[in-house]
């Protein structure tokens, strides 16, 4: 089960225009890569609790056999938080149930953690990991054997810090459990069935590992996703879509022009042109159509589709959403997010400031 009943609105404005779990990472739908590291572990019927634009998911992923998943959609009538998602969508599971947040990149090994899981007799498991500075995050503190003890809220300046562990989003459910959550409102898994099970003496374990975990939950930390795929410090369940070539990855109907350059790594979507002159990459992420003319230089950015970048134009470090026209000599710099749609008339500089990832 994927919880993505959330209107991302730390992801705005960004999502203003698209659902979270389909914002594109490296030219996929976002939620493609949940899906394709649960097939990797064997896991092949998943449900979506989600609510908001729904038919943007719907139109991106279907029922996603193409990634070997039966996918089904379990719509709330109003947002419903964590454990209400869950229990919204309960009747349609059984036995051991996988919950994702909706998101979470990671490669985390989930055959790992059910073997934990299993080996433990645990009825609720839930993958921590470490955080250098954990205060901005709920702590989970647990015993020795990995017992789950206590979940504390995120703490204040002059609290004292007791783990460096916390809740990654990602937790294995014995399905009978889920009726203990309440039906019909909005309901926190973290703050009222977590805590629940670990009073009445639930077996209910925390699994640490050191697998990559990010919560893409912002624009910062949405385009730090895209860098860490294509660095190789995130394991990719699937390829960015197109042909491997030295290092970049170019899909069909692609047109590079002589004298322009690629530097890897470096994701060119179907019929991006790329004219005489420009340089695109490294780290640059271009979307389906996009049109980038000569001179024009695009370096650690993410453009979705149909975006076009005129004539001696810079992208530095930024997002820019689909359907943007970005005129001659424009200058676009580390940390600006464009909305889809947004017109940057030319000789434009754009700064931002720095935002929290």
């Amino acid at each position: 089960m994927i919880l993505a009943g959330g209107q991302g609105t730390r992801l705005r404005p960004l999502t203003l225009a698209r659902a979270k779990p389909v914002v594109p990472v490296l030219n996929r739908p976002f939620l493609a890569w949940q899906l394709a590291l649960l097939r990797q572990h064997g896991v092949s019927d998943v449900v979506l609790a989600c609510s908001y634009r729904v038919d943007d998911v719907r139109s991106a992923l279907g029922e996603a056999e193409h990634l070997g998943v039966r996918l089904r959609y379990v719509i709330e009538a109003e947002p419903l938080g964590t454990g209400g998602g869950v229990r919204n969508a309960a009747d349609l599971t059984a036995g051991t149930v996988f919950v994702l947040n909706g998101d979470v990149l990671s490669d985390v090994d989930l055959s790992a953690m059910r073997a934990f899981h299993e080996a433990r007799g645990s009825r609720t498991t839930i993958f921590l990991t470490r955080v250098t500075d954990p205060r901005q995050y709920g702590l989970v503190e647990t015993g020795a054997d990995g017992r789950l003890r206590r979940f504390r809220e995120k703490p204040g300046p002059d609290e004292t810090i007791t783990t460096d562990t916390i809740n990654a989003g990602v937790y294995l459910l014995d399905a009978a459990l889920l009726a203990r959550i309440p039906g019909g409102r909005n309901v926190s898994i973290e703050r009222e069935f977590f805590p629940g099970l670990i009073a009445d003496g639930t077996p209910a374990y925390g699994w640490t590992a050191d697998a990559y975990w990010r919560d893409i939950g912002s624009p910062a930390a949405y385009r730090a996703a895209h860098v860490d795929l294509l660095t190789g410090k995130a394991r990719m369940p699937l390829p960015p879509p197109g042909e491997a070539r030295d290092g970049c990855w170019i899909a069909p109907h692609v047109h590079i022009a002589r004298g322009a350059a690629l530097a890897a790594p470096t994701v060119l979507g179907p019929g991006v042109t790329v004219q005489a002159g420009a340089r695109v990459g490294p780290l640059a992420v271009v979307g389906e159509r996009c049109a980038i003319a000569g001179g024009a230089r695009i370096e650690g950015a993410v453009l979705w589709e149909h975006v076009t970048v005129g004539a001696g134009s810079v992208l530095r470090d930024c997002v820019v959403g689909a359907d943007v026209q970005i005129g001659a000599d424009v200058e676009i710099g580390p940390g600006v997010i464009l909305e889809s749609g947004a017109v940057i008339p030319d000789h434009t500089r754009l700064t931002a400031e720095p935002r929290a990832s």
